[in-house]
Parts: C-alpha cells; structure tokens; sequence
C-alpha cells in the first residue's frame, strides 16, 4: 500500500463557499454562501436510536449514571447560597463550588444530559430528578440576593441554565420549564454584557466582573434563538441578535482567518451560534462564517480531529502545531471540543448534505471523546488529550471543571448523530450497532444496524418495514474509504464513490439486507506540511497510537514498515508494526488505558 501522507484532505467546493472539513488546505471565496438545500435534514429524536452494546453505548450509560447519582442538595447549593436562602447538604466541590472557579456552570449542562436520557431511555427516575431539578432550581431565581451578581461567568452560566430549561421542556416535558426560563432571563439579564464581547482571559481575581469579559457571551445566541422558536418570545430573538458575534462572523464569511489567538472551545462553539442564527434568520452570511469557520478549525487540525494546542488556535502552516508535540500536554479540550465540533458538523451536514461533515465527526468520536477517561463520582474528570511523544491519559487536576459538563451530553447526542432524514428517505451517518426507527411515507420504518467497524470493514443493515415502500437510503461513504461497495439481498456487488452519500433509490421490502463494505485504508497523515516526517498512522476512521515501553526512547520507524501494520490476528484491538528493534505495538485512543503513548511517529526520511 503506498504512503499517503495527506489523501483526502483536499478543497471542495460546495454551494459556491469553499470550506474544508478535515482537510488541512483550504481556499475560501469571499462573500456569502450560495442557497443552501431549502429544509435541512431532520434530525431524529433521542428514543429514535438505541445503540447495541459497544463503545458508544457504555460511555452513554455511564454518564447517565453519573447525572443520575449526581446529590440534588449538592447541586443547588452554590444557587440556594448565593440567594441567602436555606442550604442544606455539602458542596459539590472543585469549580463547582458556591464561591470556587465556576459556581454552578454545569448545573444546566446536567439538567439537559438528564433530559436527553430520558428521552432515550424512558426512565421514571430520570424525568423525575429533572422535575425536581427545575424546581429546586426555579425557588432560587428571585431571591433579593442575585446569583449573577460578583459572578465570574454570567452568560456561560445563564446560558447553559437556557438549554437545560429548553431540554427539560422539550424532552422531559416539565410544564414548568419555560416559565422558570421567563424568570431566569428577566434575572440574569442585568448582569449581561451589551453585546457579544471578546475573551479577557486575564482578568484577575476580585476585579470587577461586570467591566471585564472573562465571560463567553459570543455562544448566546445559538440557545436564545432556539427559544425563541420554542416559545415565541421575543426577548430571545432580541438577545439572540444582540450577542450575535457580526464582527467575528464578518471576518470568516470574507474569507479571513480570524481564529489564530483565540479560545479554541467558545469560539467553535460559536460558530454554531452562526448556523443557528442562518436557520433562524436566513442570512447567508452567517452560513458562511460557520463553513468557513470550520474549515479554518481544520486547516489546524491534528490527525485525531482534534484542536487548539493549549485551548488556543494557531496560524495554519506556521509550524506551532508541530511544535506543540514536544511539551504541551493541553493538546486538545477533549470532551467540551467535541462537544462544539459534534454541534458544528451536525448543523453543517443537515445544512449542505454533505458526507465529509459526518467524515470529521467520526475522525473525533473515534479519536477523541470515546477514549475519555469516565468521570469519576468524586467529579475527577478527564479534560485534555495529550499528543505529545512521551504521552498519557490523565485526570484534571481540579475536580468538576466544565468538561464534566459537556461529556454527558456529548454522550447523549450520539444519538442525535446517527442518522437523518428528509421527505426522500434516510441518511445514515455513524455506522454503529443500533436500531434506528422513522416515519416514511407515514409508514413505521426500522433498520437494525449490525457491525463490528471501526475494527472491521464490514456493515451490515436490515430493514424492518409493514409494507414495501419506495424511499432513498444514503450512507456515508468516507473520503478514505477507496473501493466502497455494497450488495443487497446477496445479489452483485456495486462500487460506490467516496466522498459522498450513495443514495440508493428502490422499493425496499421487509427483509432487505444490504452489505456495505467499507475497505479500511491504511494511510500516513503528517502533523504540517513544514513536518513531511512526523506522521500518524490511521486505518479507517482510527488513529492508531504507538504504545510506548517503561524508559523506552521513540526510535524513527520506516514509512514501509508503519504502512504494514497488522491487526492482532486473535481480534484483539492491537496493530503490529516490525522495526529492526522488534515489534512495535499500536493502538487507536479508545483502547488505550494507563499506557504511555505516541500519536505520531518519526519516519525515516525516504
């Protein structure tokens, strides 16, 4: 197999913006995106999607878990506190404490996780503890006493307090959710900067909190525009517009590359903000400042996926993403950056149908957030992955920081992530044990999913339908994957195209079977074009890391060699790779534990 330092990660043009999805050179035109498909791709709800047992299905359990177990006296403490009321119970601890780092932040990101499971799960106690979240919650809003006031993060909070409100609406059906959110707007306001503000990140301890901009305010709108649409007050329109970030998305929308220097997390997740505000407002400006936002995060983007080398963004082609691989651990914000980045490419991909969004979604699933170490009942969690050549998987130092925040809810969303739909058919999107059900042509479909991909190239899908229907399946064939072919009911095998949705229009009966094979490209991916020889290993979807022994120094291994690794023949999750100092052994970063890794390797020059 020859080296193929890079394949796939070229432009492409879609709708008349050029933005590239996880591909490091990118050409952006200016002006605005072209009409983007009329409606976007429905996104199936929660209960939709049950995975089967698997990788994807264990880190959603535990962290329902998590939330679940989560003391309801511990969590509102920091709100009932700062309130003067009553407060029953210890801390929390770590950021999350009354007068600690971030005081009640995640509270809301909780309240939505919970939501999200029982929306998956249908259990009573889940919906139950959302009840009696919301309402704990809701005797605190109007104390004399503000929450906001002398609050290093008003907007964060607030904001994350909106989407769990608008979660525990929506998908637990607390009827008192929005009227609580009515409340908490009308107290969080006043403690509100005028407009979307610039990260201060270094702002001291007991200044004036309300004079400078700690805070992440630019990540508004996405929320306030959702509930806007949910309840149809305008006061969220009008907070939606006011902290839309015009200046930022401006810059992107022309083309220039506003990112270099900034938070790597908040401003991700703002982009999201802009495709909200596209889908609210239809502006295509705002489409264009997400595409070509995005393509400006992957012009920067390691093999993983993963960004923002100290949750920072760096200049494309400059060299400091190499450099950043021999002492900066932070390498990416692993839980919260995927978290943004799975929003992001959600939005994008039901925007433009365009597969290679779902492409770089699964390259940080795979590499990223699926190795996260669980949190730990004690809020130990894990925040950072470290792409460094003498690397490890370690806890935060700190206890509830706000990737125990995001990692629920993350895990939540792969269910959202799945699979989409339009008036045509299906798109299929995460190729992962599960059974997936939708309406079409008002018929109860349902399409049984079963695979052992990433680790093996094989997918199989059977339908389950009441009467033959005629209707368009699409699956996501990656970029990588060079002679992609499916069969149905056991009949000719047909080649498919990568880099795209093959869409297969056909009266479907109850029964049909596709095989969707998908060959798992082994390739070399260097870390910058300025670095031709420090380079990660993938097959598929998957990074394959470099185990490292105890005191063992990192030795240059032939391109050859690196390419003509092996799977474990005995099916275990392991490649080997032979050097003239003996087999070296690799592993993609979901199945790596307490052992030193590599994410990339020095090649001997050719």
């Amino acid at each position: 197999m020859s080296d193929s330092v890079n394949r796939g990660r070229r432009d492409f043009l879609k709708q008349g913006v050029f933005a590239a999805v996880g591909w490091r050179h990118v050409a952006l035109a200016a002006g605005t995106a072209a009409d983007a498909p009329a409606l976007p791709l429905s996104e199936l709800a929660y209960g939709q999607v049950r995975f089967s047992d698997g990788p994807i299905e264990r880190q959603a359990r535990e962290n329902h878990r998590l939330v679940l177990g989560l003391n309801e006296d511990a969590l509102l403490r920091p709100f009932r506190v700062r309130a003067g009321l009553r407060a029953p119970g210890q801390e929390l601890g770590g950021w999350y404490d009354t007068y600690a780092f971030a005081p009640g932040a995640t509270f809301g990101q909780w309240m939505s996780a919970l939501a999200r499971y029982y929306a998956i799960t249908g259990d009573a106690a889940t919906r139950a503890k959302v009840q009696r979240l919301v309402r704990g919650y809701a005797a605190t809003i109007d104390a004399p006493r503000s929450f906001y006031r002398h609050n290093r993060f008003p907007a964060y909070t607030y904001d994350k307090l909106v989407g769990g409100l608008l979660d525990a609406r929506q998908l637990a059906g607390d009827e008192t959710a929005l009227a609580t959110l009515a409340r908490t707007t009308r107290a969080a306001v006043p403690y509100l900067p005028p407009r979307a503000m610039p990260r201060n990140e270094h702002a001291q301890p007991g200044e004036d909190f309300s004079r400078h901009a700690w805070d992440e305010s630019y990540t508004l709108p996405e929320n306030q525009f959702q509930a806007w649409q949910m309840t149809g007050e305008s006061i969220h329109r009008q907070l939606g517009q006011r902290f839309l970030y015009d200046e930022f998305f401006a810059a992107l929308a022309r083309g220039d590359n506003a990112l270099p220097g900034k938070h790597a997390y908040s401003h991700v997740n703002a982009l999201s903000s802009a495709a909200r505000a596209y889908l609210a407002l239809g502006k295509p400006t705002y489409l264009a400042a997400a595409q070509n936002g995005f393509g400006m995060v992957a012009a920067q983007s390691f093999a993983t996926g993963g960004w923002g080398p100290d949750e920072h963004f760096v200049i494309p082609a400059s060299g400091a993403l190499g450099a950043s691989l021999a002492d900066q651990h932070k390498s990416f914000e692993t839980p919260c950056g995927a978290y943004a980045h799975f929003k992001l490419t959600r939005y994008l991909l039901r925007i433009t149908r365009d597969s290679r969004y779902g492409d770089s979604m699964e390259r940080v699933l795979y590499n990223t957030v699926l190795g996260a170490i669980p949190i730990q009942p004690d809020g130990r969690a894990f925040y950072y992955s470290d792409y460094t050549q003498q690397a490890s998987k370690t806890f935060h130092p700190d206890r509830w920081p706000c990737c125990s925040g995001t990692l629920p809810m993350v895990a939540a969303d792969y269910a959202i992530s799945a699979c989409f739909t339009d008036s045509q058919g299906i798109y299929v999107n995460l190729y992962a044990p599960a059974q997936i059900s939708w309406t079409q042509n008002k018929q109860h479909c349902a399409l049984s999913i079963e695979t052992e991909y990433p680790y093996a190239s094989s997918v199989s899908m059977t339908l389950q339908l009441p009467r033959a229907e005629a209707f368009t399946i699409n699956l996501r064939i990656p970029e990588w994957a060079q002679g992609a072919n499916l069969q149905i009911n056991g009949r000719e095998r047909q080649t498919l195209q990568s880099g795209q949705f093959a869409a297969i229009v056909r009266e479907w009966r109850s029964g049909d079977r596709i095989e969707l094979e998908l060959p798992l490209t082994q390739r070399l991916e260097s870390v910058e074009a300025a670095q031709p020889d420090t380079v990660a290993l993938l097959a598929g979807p998957l990074v394959l890391m470099r185990i490292l022994e105890a005191d063992a120094a990192i030795a240059g291994v032939a391109r050859a060699s690196l390419l003509a690794a092996q799977r474990d023949p005995q099916g275990r999750h392991d490649w080997q790779v032979k050097t003239a100092g003996g087999p070296v052994t690799l592993k993609p970063f979901l199945d790596i534990d307490a052992e030193s890794y590599s994410v990339y390797q020095s090649v001997l020059p050719s």
